[in-house]
């Protein structure tokens, strides 16, 4: 008889835990918890941490996470309204703010990432393709991109030079989330922040950019040939001109020295022959033997008439030796 009261209450103490363990439920501070009666939500949603109560075994706990999450997207090849295809990267944040209709529409977060996939991606794509590549790649309009004076040219898309834009990233990046918030409300989903992270030439038109990029630095390389040419022959001119007004300069000077000197010389000569007759016969002589001395050589051969002061010194017998004294 004890051991069947025992056994009963053994029973009953395991049928009250059961029922006590089914009657309450935690909810963290992270958390917020639907309730489910067969199937279907019953009540608010819960999201007030602490302890709640609720019909055991009837009733069932789904949570919810109540902070912001982050989707990925994958890298998605799309083209650009100028037909450049480029990858493109996009990330979100978001969080549940209906979690009744979320929880109804989606069930759990693996179904909510898949609806985020597609409406995400649709709509980056409707984006990307309304506008130019520049649109893209660039933030914002009024943002005034350094340039290299050097490679100032004029004319849109000229080296160095990038065209307007007018719409910019961040604007697209806003056309993107407000298209898609409004679709992810309907599954009681708040769409925070859209972001494209990462933009990047397709690998079929890579080549075609760096061949683009490389013609369009050598033709900067080669105006800096061309202006280093053009100041290089700059600078041999004026080396040149330099050079033959330096010569100029010294020959005259040289000229003028050496005029200077024969007059002085000739004054002299003039005083000396002018003061003793013989003293210019002298000189003569002198003279005639130094121009005989750089004319002849040992294979001269020179037609003079008799009549010839030059000859006048080799007649022999008809040359009057001058005295030289007495």
């Amino acid at each position: 008889m004890k051991k069947g009261i025992t056994l009963l209450l053994l029973l009953v103490g395991a049928l009250f835990f059961a029922a006590a363990s089914g009657l309450f439920y935690t909810v963290s501070q992270a958390e917020q918890v639907i309730i489910t009666q067969f199937g279907k939500p019953v009540g608010e949603p819960v999201s007030e941490p602490g302890l709640h109560l609720k019909v055991p075994f009837i009733q069932e706990v789904h949570r919810l996470d109540k902070r912001f999450l982050e989707w990925d997207g994958a890298p998605v090849a799309i083209p650009t309204k100028d037909k450049t295809y480029i990858r493109v990267e996009t990330f979100a944040r978001w969080r549940i703010a209906d979690p009744k209709t979320y929880f109804v529409r989606l069930r759990d977060e693996r179904s909510a990432q898949s609806r985020l996939e597609d409406i995400l991606g649709s709509d980056t794509r409707n984006a990307v393709a309304r506008h130019e590549l520049i649109e893209i790649v660039r933030t914002d309009p009024l943002r005034q991109p350094v340039r290299d004076e050097s490679l100032k040219t004029d004319g849109p898309g000229a080296v160095g030079v990038l065209p307007p834009i007018r719409v910019g990233r961040l604007k697209v990046e806003q056309e993107i989330a407000t298209a898609a918030a409004r679709k992810l409300s309907e599954f009681g989903i708040e769409l925070l922040d859209v972001r494209l992270k990462r933009v990047n030439y397709n690998t079929d038109v890579l080549d075609r950019i760096y061949q683009r990029m490389m013609s369009e630095r050598q033709q900067i390389a080669q105006r800096f040939r061309s202006e280093g040419e053009g100041e290089a022959a700059k600078i041999a001119g004026q080396k040149e001109r330099d050079l033959s007004e330096i010569q100029s300069g010294a020959y005259l000077k040289a000229q003028q020295i050496r005029g200077e000197s024969d007059a002085k010389a000739s004054e002299l000569y003039a005083k000396a022959f002018g003061s003793d007759p013989r003293a210019a016969e002298f000189y003569s002589f002198l003279k005639t033997l130094e121009t005989y001395r750089l004319t002849f050589t040992k294979d001269t051969t020179l037609l003079l008439s008799t009549d010839s002061e030059l000859f006048r010194l080799l007649k022999g017998s008809s040359v009057e030796k001058p005295a030289l004294g007495r």
